[in-house]
């Protein structure tokens, strides 16, 4: 073999292996979500995930609920009141719409969690018929002020809390969601306006891992 095709075979050793690399990347990667089409959806990513303080709250049906137990599923969290007179009602109408046409498969992988910024007004009772309006899978949890206070700014969804003594007073908060992943801590962030479309095509990529 002269040294030019030595030269020759060496090269197309060398292609062969980047090509088999990069097909065997492209295979590994199937099914993982891409995060350009995550972000133009609206779901944003932290790159490093956050763990959750230990914090217990009581759920619509009046039940303890630690916030340890939001692991083992995915979790979207909204932080909203059943008084609220725009976000929170149109916000759940469009997670019944996306949680109704997403695969069965992901609908099992994914809890809808509102978590009251509004406790002095929002009983479990209260929560519990508010979100059967919307949907009876929904779970409504609340707690005293300070708890719901520490466990929002912890995943950066800070709220104004309301003077109570003020009639039909309201509460500015957030439209953003957390997402909680399968092992307790925050992954990320939906933001507001959702664009249903593009949750439907992405959130089964997100939870598929």
């Amino acid at each position: 073999m002269t040294r030019t095709q030595k030269t020759v075979f060496v090269l197309f050793a060398i292609v062969a292996l980047v090509l088999g690399l990069t097909v065997n990347k492209v295979l590994n990667s199937k099914g993982q979500a891409d995060p350009t089409k995550l972000l133009d959806a609206g779901i944003v990513l932290l790159p490093q995930s956050r763990n959750l303080p230990d914090l217990e709250l009581t759920d619509q049906n009046g039940q303890p609920f630690k916030v340890s137990q939001f692991k083992d599923q995915w979790s979207l969290l909204f932080f909203g009141y059943t008084f609220c007179p725009d976000i929170c009602p149109a916000t759940l109408a469009e997670l019944r719409q996306i949680r109704g046409q997403l695969p069965a498969e992901t609908r099992d992988k994914l809890r809808i969690v509102m978590i009251s910024v509004d406790p002095n007004r929002d009983t479990p009772e209260q929560l519990k018929k508010y979100l059967n309006y919307f949907d009876p899978q929904f779970m409504g949890l609340t707690a005293p002020e300070p708890v719901i206070q520490k466990l929002a700014n912890a995943v950066s969804i800070p709220f104004i809390p309301a003077d109570t003594s003020k009639p039909n007073y309201t509460v500015d908060h957030s439209g953003n969601l957390v997402i909680i992943g399968p092992d307790g801590t925050q992954r990320g962030f939906i933001r507001a306006p959702l664009n249903n479309q593009k949750l439907v095509e992405q959130l089964p990529e997100l939870v598929a891992e």
